[in-house]
């Protein structure tokens, strides 16, 4: 008989020593000294005073009260506490800034230990906080603030441990202690991989401390830090590691993206001109333009149409290299003729005006013998993801690094497909040989909720899956997957919003809807383009409200 985790009082306390264990076997040779005391002594301690250190660690803050700390598990607080003072790992007479006091303060405590210099009672505490800040500027013991309160504050001391504990485990500090839970009550379930030994995403004390360094960069970044003292930062950083440098990338990336919008160009171009993420070349010839400088300009994005990185950045050139010429003098360029796209034109009434206009048009094509179902992206990445299961879990060094993961960590890198050609042909030769439709009923059945970069449990429903592997063409599954393999970033989003089938004749149409003023984006218009070329049906479908009592 299974039983749940969350049974065990300490479920927690279980959880912090899998992430122990698991770290002490896999990352023996990168943990520090601090970190391997850390480990060995945590073993060493009375389980009531573990399991307060890891309710701490996981709570919100450095700071707690002894009155706020109740756990039924744990018993006496005041006696599991005594060995982590001893230990080091948390202090009772640390010092607290004005600010920091306020976090631990309710209002009626504040006003009972500093009333004697509150000159508005029914202010705000942020108010309260400004008023006082010059005259109470020295930090001081939880006690000296507020001897009136019969209380005692607990400060942690191994926060900062703790932190890189969790970023080597999980090879960022955006997930944290919570996912274990979510997955003990099944909210989130994930594939079981395969972990080698080379499967670490740090895989030395560099990396670490590389990681860290780019988590505070970006934690001064959104603090409002002068963009060019954290670029310098960021660009002085040694990597030899093409995750973190995908990383690095990234954060640059954003900051060229957060120059532009408050217009500081030359900023925005120095970001740019010095950073390998995907995007910034197409974004330093925007800049170039925005600031006239019309010939620099054309110049990158002519080199840049000899060998566009992406399928975004020739489409976007196919409009910006005719504009800068005419700008420069140049003779007009005539644009390209779009492909002509099938178009219906619906005037519907406005029953609910909450209802997206996708899903009126749902209803008013819907047929018993035609149905239509609203999928947007979810259809062909779930059927994708399906089918591919094996090659995009596929345990490969530099891919999965802790048990927690959604996907691969190397899914959007430029030789994703590369590195596991082999077995994408493998599932692509079962839409040869007639074996794909099997593969995915079946695979929708094991997996079932079981966490994907691709599937999109909550659109699924057998109906759809079978009306979808019945109509679709083997072809048609094949184009769109490669296409998919191509620029997963680009190629995962703007597919049509329907899609009805015929399944008596085996066929389907997708449709694209535009309400009243939409216009299509450029992801839709590559998407339609590309079903265009290749003779799959598809349709704009053009909404008007129509005027009620007309």
């Amino acid at each position: 008989m299974t039983t749940n985790p969350l049974d065990d009082p300490f479920y927690y306390l279980n959880n912090f020593q899998r992430v122990l264990a698991w770290l002490a076997q896999r990352y023996a040779d990168v943990l520090s000294i601090d970190e391997q005391r850390f480990i060995e002594a945590f073993a060493a301690l009375p389980r009531p005073s573990q399991g307060l250190l890891v309710r701490m660690v996981m709570r919100k803050g450095l700071h707690f009260r002894l009155g706020k700390l109740r756990y039924h598990e744990i018993g006496d607080i005041g006696a599991a506490v005594q060995p982590l003072i001893v230990l080091g790992w948390v202090q009772e007479q640390a010092e607290l800034s004005l600010a920091e006091l306020f976090e631990v303060l309710l209002k009626p405590e504040i006003l009972l230990c500093l009333g004697h210099a509150i000159e508005q009672p029914k202010a705000k505490k942020a108010d309260w906080l400004l008023a006082l800040g010059e005259r109470f500027s020295q930090p001081q013991p939880f006690g000296a603030w507020c001897p009136q309160l019969e209380d005692r504050l607990f400060s942690l001391t191994v926060m900062a441990l703790c932190d890189r504990l969790r970023l080597m485990f999980f090879g960022n500090l955006y997930q944290d202690w919570s996912e274990f839970v979510l997955a003990d009550l099944g909210i989130f379930t994930y594939e079981a991989v395969e972990f080698s030994a080379e499967s670490r995403g740090l895989r030395n004390r560099q990396d670490i401390d590389a990681c860290l360094f780019l988590h505070e960069c970006q934690q001064s970044f959104e603090a409002g830090e002068t963009l060019e003292t954290i670029v310098a930062r960021i660009n002085a950083l040694d990597l030899d590691n093409p995750w973190l440098e995908r990383r690095r990338g990234k954060l640059l990336f954003q900051i060229g993206q957060h120059a532009e919008r408050i217009g500081e160009f030359a900023s925005a171009l120095c970001v740019y001109r010095d950073c390998s993420y995907p995007g910034a070349r197409l974004r330093m010839i925007r800049v170039l333009e925005r600031i006239g400088e019309y010939a620099l300009a054309l110049e990158l994005g002519e080199a840049a149409a000899q060998s566009p990185q992406s399928a975004a950045e020739r489409q976007a050139l196919v409009r910006i290299v005719p504009r800068l010429r005419r700008k420069l003098g140049g003779p007009p360029v005539p644009r390209p003729i779009a492909r002509e796209v099938e178009r219906l034109d619906l005037h519907l009434p406005r029953v609910d005006p909450a209802l997206p206009v996708e899903y009126c048009v749902q209803a008013h094509l819907h047929d018993d013998a035609a149905p239509v179902h609203y999928v947007e992206n979810s259809l062909v990445n779930s059927l994708f993801g399906l089918l591919c299961w094996p090659a995009i879990f596929a345990p490969l060094p530099g891919s999965f690094f802790h048990p927690f993961q959604r996907g691969p960590v190397d899914l959007l890198n430029e030789d994703f497909h590369e590195r596991r050609a082999e077995l994408f042909a493998a599932c692509f030769a079962e839409l040869d040989d007639g074996r794909y439709r099997g593969t995915i009923r079946r695979r929708y059945v094991e997996k079932y909720g079981v966490q994907s970069p691709f599937v999109f449990w909550g659109a699924l429903s057998e109906a759809l899956l079978d009306q979808a592997l019945d109509c679709l063409p083997a072809e048609h599954l094949k184009r769109w997957f490669s296409r998919l393999l191509l620029d997963i970033k680009a190629n995962r989003a703007g597919m049509p919003d329907l899609i009805q089938f015929w399944p008596q004749h085996k066929t389907y149409r997708m449709i694209e809807v535009k309400g009243p003023g939409d216009r299509l984006q450029d992801n839709q218009l590559r998407w339609l383009d590309f079903c265009h070329e290749h003779q799959m049906p598809v349709a704009v479908c053009y909404v008007q409200w129509a005027e009620q009592g007309a």
